[in-house]
């Protein structure tokens, strides 16, 4: 009796969980003439899609990419400080203060894979791993990022639900860039061409509003836990670096290394969702649907993956968020097969062309912002 190999058990695996049939036209009825997706019954085929990718062994973890993982983050930063002792009072520390910036983005995105439990088996362990990597490596509340984060991954780009589309002196939508004044209403009519600039104080304002959030929603152990990594943070950051460096370079240095921070953090997250369909907040769609439909993914590879954290894969992020990284490439086969079975569109775009349509997006949505009585043409064209 011949026995079959790995790869056509697999095969038969994909092929038998295929969804036996598409969706119904009565199942297909929009629910809202706003929204364009229907909210399709495909719950029994997003759940014969989650058999299919445990099944192959997708949801399995991954110790070895982890592990090498951390390891190259350590001696990255113990790489950089050797530089800043070596290079001294050099105004070359401003290329010390860029890899900063990039290994702690390094190490957000490994926190933000613990929070998913991507790493270990024990949840537990998972939140104790995230809580370090957030708190004490980058100096970001856990409390805040997970809250903000969890709500996000539930309704994606759902107004009144996802905190990722609220205002924040960029608007996602044209009611919320109507409502701005003053010099954030200037910002709001130009914020496509200003969203990358302005992302070099992302990185304080993610501090800033961690923080905040801490103090305001926190339990007494979260406040007492994460104030003291945050505080233990910037104090083994910022104390040596001022006691190292003249007082003119040490700020320079922060500054580089802050702004390098926010625009990689900006640069990574936003083209995941920015320019994607925005949910009415009284529609329901389906949960395969909604996380697909609203979600972009970036082509690259394995490079690409390495330079954003895995959130090139955000469609299968997003459908199996505790999904450890290496196996997201895999699920991408299978999830794109499923879409064009059930016609659900399935978005990914080169890097440059997801920036490209996130920028046109966000300066439409600031169109609404324009003085009611400024001409439209001289508006578009930025007059």
């Amino acid at each position: 009796m011949e026995s079959s190999s790995p790869r056509d058990a697999q095969t038969t695996s994909r092929r038998s969980a295929r969804p036996a049939a598409k969706p119904s036209a009565k199942e297909r009825v929009k629910t809202s003439s706003e929204w364009p997706y229907p909210d399709n019954a495909i719950t029994r085929s997003f759940t014969e899609l989650a058999m299919t990718v445990r099944d192959t062994g997708l949801l399995r973890r991954h110790y070895t990419f982890y592990s090498l993982f951390g390891a190259s983050l350590i001696l990255a930063l113990a790489g950089v400080i050797t530089g800043i002792i070596l290079l001294g009072d050099s105004w070359f520390q401003l290329l010390m203060a860029v890899a900063l910036g990039v290994v702690f983005t390094q190490f957000a995105f490994f926190g933000h894979e613990a929070s998913h439990r991507t790493v270990f088996v024990s949840g537990a362990r998972n939140d104790r791993l995230g809580l370090w990597l957030s708190a004490f490596m980058v100096g970001v509340g856990h409390q805040w990022w997970m809250n903000k984060h969890s709500r996000h991954h539930q309704n994606p780009n759902q107004i009144g639900k996802d905190p990722d589309i609220e205002t924040d002196t960029i608007s996602f939508i044209e009611e919320d860039a109507a409502k701005s004044r003053g010099i954030v209403r200037a910002i709001t009519r130009r914020q496509g061409w200003l969203f990358f600039p302005l992302l070099t104080f992302e990185g304080l304002n993610l501090h800033r509003l961690s923080i905040i959030s801490l103090f305001k929603f926190g339990t007494t152990r979260q406040k007492w836990t994460e104030m003291s990594l945050i505080t233990a943070h910037f104090a083994l950051y910022l104390i040596p670096l001022f006691l190292f460096l003249p007082l003119g370079m040490a700020f320079a240095f922060v500054g580089v290394q802050m702004a390098v921070f926010g625009v990689y953090m900006g640069a990574s997250f936003a083209p995941n969702h920015k320019g994607m369909p925005i949910i009415p907040a009284d529609v329901k769609v389906d949960f395969f649907t909604k996380q697909v439909v609203t979600s972009r993914n970036v082509r690259g590879g394995w490079p690409m993956s390495i330079l954003m954290g895995g959130l090139n894969y955000q469609i299968e992020h997003h459908l199996f968020p505790n999904m450890a990284r290496p196996y997201l490439a895999q699920a991408r086969t299978i999830v794109r097969e499923y879409c064009e079975t059930l016609e659900v569109p399935y978005t990914e775009t080169s890097l440059m062309e997801s920036y490209a349509i996130v920028i046109a997006y966000l300066n439409r949505v600031g169109l609404a912002a324009r003085d009611p009585f400024d001409c439209p043409e001289r508006t578009a064209m930025g007059r």
